[in-house]
């Protein structure tokens, strides 16, 4: 996997959810807090996400075969959505149901300090996952917010990672809550509410990373700045003359597929649009390095269409109307 992947980011919060995981168990085992083992299994099925964008991103990295001619790119995609599932099902739904359990049959709590201990120690630990994850994301947000960076990012293991710490800090939030709650009080009620809000956050931070990730996989065209890059970069002033119109679709986070129909003089010769092409062609490899895939279709510009209106064919999805040809 590729720096902006996040790789350093993902072995990160492996490694944090890993020793958590195991801590969270010790203190249910010996206070019976349901808060401690929803948390538990939370930190075990992040682990298991974890371990899948990591194989996502390995499998993406297979060259392309005739059956998949554009490559395994998109593998990514594929694995952080399975991401979702997994913090769906088996982190918030599981965290629902122990947390009913235990607001309907609340018992109290042995040994406080296990989970008290636990938790603190969860909070230092996913506290330098989250700090890594930031680190590594600032070099990519190019002055976007968090929103926009999570909802744009073509690379789809750094939001995944970012919603994941953010919602296990907030979760131990809860948890703590729940405990001190519980202790304060005397009724176990309160470490199922904790509980209860835990599985509550993770399934809104599951059903986030879903939507984002499906749109991964439909199929998303490059950013606008991308766009305006390479409609520039294909127009030379000499021989293309335009833009009629253009499709671009990721193929993966890092690998771009660019389609176009340039307006062409209608006295070139073929020798001298394919070497416009070829032209073209390099200037969108220099300036957006990732569009790795081109077709490029010449056709002859018609200044009476154009007069007419926009070709029918540009106007959905894409950047924008160019002249008309025919």
């Amino acid at each position: 996997m590729s720096a902006s992947g996040g790789t350093r980011a993902i072995i990160a919060a492996l490694g944090a959810n890993l020793a958590i995981a195991v801590a969270k168990f010790v203190a249910f085992l010996f206070s019976g807090s349901s808060s401690m083992l929803a948390e538990s299994v939370h930190s075990v099925a992040d682990s298991g996400n974890q371990f899948l964008l990591l194989i996502g991103g390995k499998r993406s990295q297979r060259p392309a075969t005739p059956q998949h001619p554009f490559g395994y790119g998109r593998e990514r995609f594929v694995y952080a959505f399975l991401v979702s599932i997994v913090l769906f099902s088996v982190g918030g739904m599981f965290a629902v149901y122990e947390g009913y359990e235990k607001v309907s049959h609340p018992h109290d709590l042995e040994n406080w300090y296990w989970p008290v201990g636990v938790l603190v120690f969860a909070v230092l630990a996913e506290g330098f996952s989250f700090r890594t994850a930031v680190k590594e994301s600032n070099g990519l947000r190019r002055g976007l917010s968090w929103v926009q960076f999570i909802r744009h990012a073509k690379a789809p293991e750094l939001p995944v990672v970012l919603l994941e710490d953010f919602g296990a800090l907030i979760g131990l939030v809860f948890a703590l809550l729940g405990v001190v709650l519980s202790l304060a009080t005397g009724s176990g009620v309160w470490d199922g509410v904790g509980t209860l809000c835990i599985g509550a956050l993770l399934i809104l931070i599951a059903l986030v990373l879903a939507v984002e990730t499906k749109s991964l996989l439909i199929g998303e065209a490059a950013g606008p700045e991308q766009l305006a890059k390479i409609e520039k970069a294909l127009v030379d002033g000499d021989t293309v003359t335009g833009v009629i119109h253009m499709r671009t679709l990721h193929l993966g986070p890092e690998e771009l597929l660019v389609a176009a129909k340039i307006a062409v003089r209608h006295d070139d010769t073929a020798a001298e649009v394919a070497t416009a092409i070829d032209g073209a062609e390099a200037r969108i490899r220099e300036t957006v390095p990732i569009a790795r895939v081109i077709y490029l279709e010449p056709d002859i510009y018609s200044a009476a269409e154009a007069a007419a209106g926009p070709d029918p064919a540009a106007t959905p999805g894409g950047p924008g109307p160019g002249p008309a040809a025919h």
